[in-house]
């Protein structure tokens, strides 16, 4: 391969990293491999310097920002720093310092390792706050910043513009808390703490953010109008005296001490709040840094040594499988303990069979592992001249380890999950699925009452619900007499609910709440329904072969016909109740815009469907009607341009028919099944 071919995959190649990493914050490639790949350029581009091309990554900061919130251009760029991954090349970044200054004091400090943004104060009051984007302009997250509790909204000393740098980031407990929580609802884990506080910042609503409990390290003052600042470490006390968490440092001037704190932090950075990837190494001189100035890319006055993930082996003694909430098995690698990073290791997960297969993870062997961002443990290899004769490939139990039914692949991912209708790993959620407002619809059985119920042992599966007496519920935490009777009385209630609200309760995969309609008005009884075979349901609009073999799976199943069966013996409702009021809608799509004055959402939809019309949250070429009340948005002006005919409320009301203007009158409705889509926005 030429040099120039050499460079021109170097060039794409991280420039599609740089876009996974500052855009997406998904990185592919951990810090260490971007930054090696990176000087291998630089080293090219030095040495064939007219092969410098304007999309090389070594000419700009990082990468624009994302179009999903407004623009803020920097008015002191947030520059980047160069890295060093050896004491000699500290010793080199010294050496050409004192060479022009003499005997120079130093900062140390560690490098954070979240999100960069500014904070502007105009006379003492925050007024915007913006990510570091490209370094000349990032995003405007000024509301989501306001979130962080620890970013204080007014400073002490009322200077006329305050400008300062800082790192977002996810304190560790924190991290660990949101994974946990993550893992128990069978939720993609954060691979790191940046990643995490990367998609907290970036939040759209700023509730969500203030819920990730963020915190900030304000380690650069970038302007300060009104005050004057000889050194670094005196802008620093400064900005702590003004309430900011600022960046702790030390300050030293030869090189053996400077070794000496690198050495420090890496040790100790277990003890930090917050994840650190390396350490900074700053002129603390205000004045020599003003000398000293930058390069197009990096300050000549600043450095980070980065540190390199810390690995050990290890030997797989056992791999053992638990199952979440939503039934799906994740493997975990027990291992022989092993101190990394600070702390003993004594497992890591395995994430599912791809991943144990496409490294060949086996009981016995001898493994190289690794804490993913300095948090999660994971294994990184197998070390195969280590592997043990007798070791055979793992795979994953055919039923669940912990109510013994079959288990059944994702066919659009890479989970195994548990079939069970009453699996105990997931009884808590199946209980607030089943009683929750699209299903059962049970006033009173939250999340909170369930947990309370199933550590009582009042209830293991959804049919318990009807065996519950006031008096059970009435000596639960917060549940008096009172609301114990109006709880018994919603459970009564439910066992009138339309067979479609039962088909969704059960909790069968991808039958949602569209799909339950379907098939209740079809079969009109769950009897029905459960004789049927995947061929025959795959005739039901809206019933693929996947949805069908769940059903056919789950009616079949010992758990599922046990529950079913306790449930009829209960008095809950098998049947549909509902029925279509005619076909005048038949092979009609309606979408619905604006907002209607005489129907809510769920009446809407009733009427569209009871007469056979479809629908569909958004305007296509095969939309029959959009019908617009006030306040009609883009759907509106998208069915325009498609000329698709626009109804008004009246003259949708008059396609309804007269039955329906007498009912809107007194805001009732019947209830019917779902035959299409409707949507109301």
């Amino acid at each position: 391969m030429s040099y120039r071919e050499e460079m021109k995959k170097l060039r794409e190649y991280l420039n599609e990293q740089g876009y996974r990493y500052y855009v997406l914050d998904d990185p592919a490639i951990s810090d260490r491999e971007y930054d090696l790949l990176l000087r291998k350029l630089e080293e090219l581009e030095r040495e064939h310097p007219e092969e410098i091309t304007p999309d090389s990554p070594t000419q700009r900061v990082g990468a624009p920002p994302l179009s999903t919130f407004g623009e803020v251009r920097h008015s002191v760029p947030l520059e980047s720093l160069q890295d060093v991954f050896s004491p000699d090349e500290v010793a080199d970044f010294i050496s050409h310092i004192e060479d022009t200054q003499g005997e120079t004091l130093y900062s140390i400090e560690p490098k954070v390792d979240g999100l960069s943004v500014s904070l502007e104060y105009e006379n003492g009051v925050f007024v915007r706050g913006a990510t570091r984007g490209d370094g000349q302009t990032g995003e405007d997250v000024t509301e989501n910043l306001r979130a962080i509790r620890t970013i204080p909204t007014a400073l002490p000393e009322k200077l006329p513009r305050l400008i300062v740098r800082g790192e977002v980031y996810m304190p560790k407990p924190v991290f660990r808390s949101l994974n946990a929580e993550r893992e128990a609802n069978d939720e993609q884990l954060f691979a790191n703490p940046r990643n995490a506080a990367a998609g907290a910042l970036r939040q759209k609503d700023p509730r969500v953010t203030a819920q990730r409990r963020l915190d900030i390290c304000v380690f650069n003052l970038q302007l300060a109008e009104g005050r004057g600042f000889a050194s670094h470490s005196e802008t620093i006390d400064y900005l702590a005296a003004q309430g900011f968490p600022t960046s702790p440092y030390k300050t030293f001037t030869d090189f053996d001490s400077i070794c000496s704190e690198i050495t420090r932090l890496d040790e100790e950075r277990e003890a930090l709040p917050f994840d650190m990837d390396g350490a900074v190494i700053k002129v603390n001189d205000l004045q020599t840094r003003f000398e000293l100035g930058s390069t197009a890319k990096n300050p000549r006055w600043a450095i980070a040594y980065k540190y390199p993930p810390e690995q050990k082996p290890s030997q797989v003694l056992d791999i053992v499988v638990q199952v979440g909430r939503t039934g799906v098995l994740t493997p975990k690698a027990v291992l022989a303990p092993v101190r990394l990073a600070g702390t003993t290791v004594t497992n890591a997960t395995l994430h599912n069979q791809d991943f144990i297969t496409e490294r060949d993870i086996r009981v016995g062997d001898t493994v190289i592992v690794q804490k993913a961002g300095e948090i999660i443990p994971e294994i990184v290899r197998v070390v195969m001249e280590e592997r043990p004769e007798d070791t055979t490939p793992y795979m994953l139990p055919e039923r669940c380890p912990v109510c013994g039914a079959s288990v059944v692949r994702d066919t659009d991912g890479a989970a195994v999950r548990c079939t069970g209708a009453a699996c105990p790993a997931q009884l808590l959620r199946s209980l607030t699925h089943f009683a929750s407002r699209d299903a059962m619809d049970i006033e009173g059985l939250g999340p909170a009452v369930m947990q309370q119920l199933v550590d009582a042992e009042l209830v293991r599966t959804p049919a318990d619900l009807y065996t519950l007496k006031a008096e059970d519920i009435a000596r639960l935490d917060r549940m008096g007499e009172k609301s114990a009777e109006n709880t018994v009385r919603a459970i009564e209630k439910s066992k009138e609910n339309d067979l479609s609200r039962l088909l969704y309760a059960l909790g069968i995969r991808q039958v949602g709440v569209k799909a339950a309609k379907v098939l209740a008005q079809h079969f009109r009884s769950f009897d029905a329904l459960a004789a049927a075979t995947v061929e025959e349901l795959t005739q039901i609009d809206d019933v693929g072969a996947v949805t069908a073999k769940y059903i056919v799976d789950y009616v079949t199943s010992e758990q599922g016909k046990n529950l079913i069966a306790r449930l009829k013996d209960s008095g809950v409702n098998m049947e549909s109740r509902t029925a279509r009021t005619d076909d005048r809608f038949a092979g009609m799509t309606f979408v619905l815009t604006g907002t209607l004055s005489r129907f809510t959402r769920e009446e809407a939809t009733e009427l569209i469907e009871s007469r056979g019309g479809k629908a569909s949250s958004s305007v296509s070429k095969k939309t029959t009607y959009v019908v617009a009340g006030e306040a009609a948005g883009s759907k509106r002006k998208r069915a325009e341009e498609l000329n698709i005919p626009v109804l008004t409320e009246d003259e949708f009301l008059s396609m309804l028919g007269s039955d329906s203007s007498e009912k809107t009158e007194t805001q009732t409705v019947q209830k019917t099944p779902a035959a299409g889509q409707l949507s109301l926005f």
